[in-house]
């Protein structure tokens, strides 16, 4: 969206279509909707293509019949087949969040996060036929903090996209710019992301199990298992050792402690139970009226 109104805003670019997924059912009710990009664009007067399938004929015909100098391309979530590829001009041109070669895929934002990366950026490339694959145009790069997650580590990432891809497109008509080809040897993948990711290991130490956490805000979380049922915890590394095997829960004053790996705990701030409101952990250990040798699975 910010890369969107950012093209729509410069008076030098013309921004004659937009393509998006068609309109999906949202929501709990399940009610068809459109998307915000696609709001967006039609509340400018722009027009709207929204095919099943990128791959198919009529897109083909589309591209062919609109020859565009250019096509951004930003999560869009289908492949392009090579046939659209060579259409436009200037080539189809992606606004990546890694620094490519790195975390190539779905969730680079994420999985960087997760692998406990201090530093990440943007990489503006050309796409080819392979998966985030394409010779890289521009970059920008920044450090991860310490505390950020990825919804907010994404929403900055997203504020400097603009800037980045007017910069690559001006420059890149201008050949300003000379394609560089990817080091496939220093390739890392960052696949869509699944539920089953958010399983939190209690052998792992602390700091990789917050980054963990950090990662996977706001889906799919990290969840554990108490009593049989599946809870969602949030919560940081502790500098108390523990001796204690993993994910024994421990009161410490104040705080409440999981012991990890290596010796090492997580002070729980918050926990959530399946169908149930996000409280905070000593509200949850209240009411869960903790045992000695309780332990998160």
């Amino acid at each position: 969206m910010p890369t969107l109104q950012r093209l729509i805003a410069e008076p030098d670019f013309s921004v004659e279509t937009v393509i998006t997924q068609p309109d999906r059912p949202r929501g709990r009710e399940q009610e068809v909707a459109s998307s915000p990009v696609k709001d967006a664009a039609l509340d400018a007067g722009i027009h709207v293509f929204q095919p099943e399938k990128i791959k198919s004929d009529s897109a083909y015909d589309f591209f062919k019949r609109v020859a565009p100098d250019a096509v951004v391309i930003i999560a869009y979530g289908q492949i392009v087949p090579a046939r659209l590829l060579d259409i436009p001009r200037l080539g189809w041109i992606n606004l990546h969040a890694s620094l490519l070669p790195k975390y190539r895929g779905a969730a680079p934002i994420n999985w960087a996060i997760v692998n406990g990366e201090t530093r990440t950026g943007l990489t503006t490339m050309r796409i080819d036929p392979g998966m985030d694959t394409g010779p890289t145009l521009l970059r920008w790069e920044t450090d991860i903090l310490p505390d950020e997650t990825a919804s907010a580590l994404a929403r900055r990432m997203a504020a400097a996209g603009p800037d980045l891809l007017v910069e690559t497109l001006r420059k890149y008509d201008r050949g300003e710019i000379t394609p560089a080809a990817q080091d496939h040897a220093q390739a890392t993948l960052a696949p869509m992301l699944k539920r089953e990711n958010g399983r939190i290991d209690w052998s792992q130490p602390a700091t990789q199990i917050y980054n963990r956490i950090r990662g996977l805000d706001p889906w799919p979380g990290a969840f554990t298992t108490f009593r049989g049922h599946v809870c969602h915890i949030w919560g940081q590394p502790d500098s108390s050792p523990q001796a204690a095997p993993p994910g024994i829960i421990a009161a410490s004053g104040e705080n409440l402690l999981v012991s990890c790996g290596g010796g090492t705990s997580l002070r729980l701030e918050h926990v959530q139970l399946e169908g149930k409101k996000r409280i905070s952990a000593r509200d949850w250990a209240h009411g869960a009226r903790l045992q000695r040798e309780d332990r998160l699975e």
